[in-house]
């Protein structure tokens, strides 16, 4: 029996030995015991993407929240640099040498 190959070879022939008929036959128990694995395996990888959602879900949130807060932060950081531009300048206390000149 003439057959192509995986890359579309044409002249592999089962007669060469590189085609495998894989005739086995399972019975009804062993497909059911697959199946159940199978079924487990998916039950598992359910299980694992809900958390993962979850996960997400909740990374989302916190990210959110800190954007929340360092927004908050900046705006009191601004509020106070503008109260501290708008406050008249105050000249500083006479230090002790000034104070030691005036009286001479």
């Amino acid at each position: 029996m003439k057959m192509s190959g995986p890359n579309g070879d044409p002249n592999i022939t089962e007669d060469d030995g590189l085609i495998i008929n894989d005739e086995d036959e399972f019975n009804e128990e062993e497909y059911a015991a697959i199946n159940s694995m199978l079924d487990q395996i998916n039950s598992c990888l359910d299980d694992l993407e809900e958390r993962n959602d979850a996960l997400n879900g909740k990374l989302h949130e916190l990210l959110e929240s800190n954007r929340q807060a360092r927004q908050e932060f900046r705006a009191q950081l601004n509020e106070r640099d503008q109260k501290e531009k708008n406050r008249p300048s105050t000249p500083p206390p006479p230090s002790s040498e000034d104070s030691k000149t005036s009286q001479a």
